[in-house]
């Protein structure tokens, strides 16, 4: 009875060693299966986190193109998230741009006119002789060739002023490529082969060189002015230098900005403004009179 009771003591003392040893392993491996899990845990919601951004991103400009579909004319590009290829564009804004810009250059070819002939390589007297239409007909037929302009018109003014006419169409909504053509549009229908076309033989340098180094510079300008309207047109912390420079980059949208209204500056404690006043002096000496403009910002 007892060699029974010695064999029985020593077989449970040998299944509970063998149970032992089989439990243990499955516990070293529960543990190296619960590690490797850790780190997806936080890969996870790292993805989580990169895709719910890239949601935002999306759920917004679909949101702007759904107000686009209603308001097209309401949907204001420096609002959203910087792209090149994103294209809300304000038609009844940019035909106004397009007027201004016309009277701009009417008044341009008025100052040109007045600059000394070395400085615009303008024959004067030889372009009075002829009828300004017969002359715009026989420039155009010429053209164009390689002008031997100031270095300054061609190199400095020409491609800034590229910048300013695709300004005028990225600031109202358009992408890059649309505001490309619309720059080297103007400069080349509007400018070259139009206004002029009346005192000059059409430039190669100009047709090439206004638009692409304008959209060059443009773009650039386009990102500085979106720096600028991110911090309440302040730059360096100062709003007389951000207005300023906002003037300089896009001339054409902040100067029409001030009659037809400036969605940037809705919300900013103070806006442009352009008042103009009279005057009139008479003294002993005769009558004087003038005016004054007063641009506040």
């Amino acid at each position: 009875m007892k060699n029974d009771n010695v064999i029985t003591k020593q077989v449970s003392r040998y299944f509970f060693i063998l149970l032992s040893l089989l439990y243990v392993p499955n516990i070293e491996a529960q543990n190296e299966l619960e590690g490797k899990n850790e780190p997806d845990t936080v890969s996870t919601s790292n993805l989580q986190a990169t895709y719910r951004n890239k949601i935002d991103t999306i759920s917004t400009k679909s949101l702007y193109k759904a107000d686009f579909k209603q308001y097209p004319h309401k949907v204001n590009i420096y609002d959203m998230p910087y792209s090149l290829t994103a294209n809300y564009p304000n038609y009844k804004r940019l035909a106004l741009n397009t007027g201004v810009l016309y009277g701009a250059g009417v008044v341009t070819l008025g100052v040109l006119e007045l600059l000394p002939e070395d400085a615009t390589s303008w024959n004067r007297k030889e372009i009075r002789q002829v009828n300004p239409f017969r002359r715009w007909v026989r420039n155009v037929k010429k053209g164009p060739v390689w002008d031997k302009d100031n270095f300054v018109f061609n190199y400095v003014l020409h491609p800034y002023g590229g910048a300013a006419y695709y300004m005028g169409a990225r600031s109202q909504g358009f992408n890059l490529f649309y505001s490309f053509l619309y720059s080297a549009g103007i400069s080349t229908l509007f400018w070259e082969y139009g206004i002029e076309a009346f005192m000059e033989v059409p430039s190669i340098q100009d047709l090439i060189i206004t638009p692409i180094t304008g959209t060059l510079i443009g773009e650039g300008f386009y990102l500085l002015k979106r720096h600028i309207v991110d911090n309440e047109y302040r730059l360096c912390g100062s709003r007389f230098l951000g207005c300023m420079t906002a003037y300089i980059v896009d001339p054409v949208n902040e100067v029409i900005g001030i009659f037809a209204g400036n969605p940037n500056k809705k919300n900013l404690s103070s806006s442009s403004s352009l008042s103009c006043t009279p005057w009139f002096n008479k003294n002993e000496y005769g009558a004087n009179w003038g005016f004054m403009v007063n641009l506040s910002f």
